[in-house]
C-alpha cells in the first residue's frame, strides 16, 4: 500500500530578494501568480511546520501549467549566501525543469536578461518527421539570479521524457 501521493503540487524555493524573484518567475519566465502573497513573523504554528523557531518570511505562489512554485524570502533567520556555482551533484533537490514551447527562443530571452546558461540547448535531440511532426527533446540547465538551477526543455513524444504540455492540446495528463 502506498501513502496515496497523486502528483507534485508545488516546489518551494528560498531566495534572498523576493522582488527580484518576482521579476524572474513572473515577468521573465511567465508564471501566473496565484492566491494572495503571505507574510509571517511570531507565528508559533508556522515556526513548528517549517522547523525554524522565530521565523519571519514573505512568499508568493506562482503556477506553471500543471504545477506551482512557492517562493520564499526568509527575513529571519537569514541564510548564509548561497554558492552560485553549487554543483548539481550535491545531495538534495538539484533543479526544477520547465517545459517550454521553444527552447531556443527561451534560451535567447534568458541570456538577454542576464541569466547564466550552462550551455546552449543541443537541438540534435529533436527529429522532424516527413509530415512535419517532431519527436525527441532538447534541454539545458540554467541558473537564476541567485544561483538556483533550473532546466528548460522542449519536449515532443519521446519514450524517455514525457511532455506535460502540447501546442495542440495544452496540459496533458501523465501517462
Amino acid at each position: 500500500m502506498t501513502i496515496g501521493a497523486r502528483g507534485i503540487h508545488h516546489i518551494g524555493v528560498s531566495v534572498p530578494d523576493l522582488a527580484l524573484a518576482r521579476r524572474f518567475y513572473l515577468d521573465l519566465l511567465g508564471g501566473t501568480e496565484v492566491g494572495p502573497p503571505l507574510e509571517w513573523q511570531d507565528n508559533s504554528f508556522i515556526d513548528a511546520v517549517v522547523g525554524l523557531p522565530g521565523s519571519a518570511a514573505r512568499q508568493f505562489m506562482c503556477r506553471f501549467g500543471n504545477a506551482y512554485i512557492e517562493v520564499f524570502e526568509y527575513l529571519a533567520p537569514r541564510s548564509d549566501p548561497q554558492d552560485p556555482d553549487r554543483g548539481v551533484n550535491i545531495y538534495g533537490y538539484t533543479h526544477i525543469a520547465l517545459q517550454v514551447e521553444d527552447v531556443l527562443a527561451c534560451h535567447e530571452r534568458l541570456v538577454a536578461a542576464g541569466i547564466r546558461v550552462h550551455t546552449p540547448p543541443a537541438m540534435g535531440g529533436i527529429t522532424v518527421l516527413p509530415d512535419g511532426s517532431k519527436t525527441g527533446y532538447a534541454a539545458t540547465y540554467c541558473r537564476d539570479w541567485f544561483g538556483n538551477v533550473f532546466e528548460i526543455m522542449e519536449i515532443y513524444d519521446d519514450p524517455q521524457i514525457r511532455p506535460v504540455w502540447r501546442a495542440d492540446t495544452g496540459i496533458i495528463a501523465a501517462s
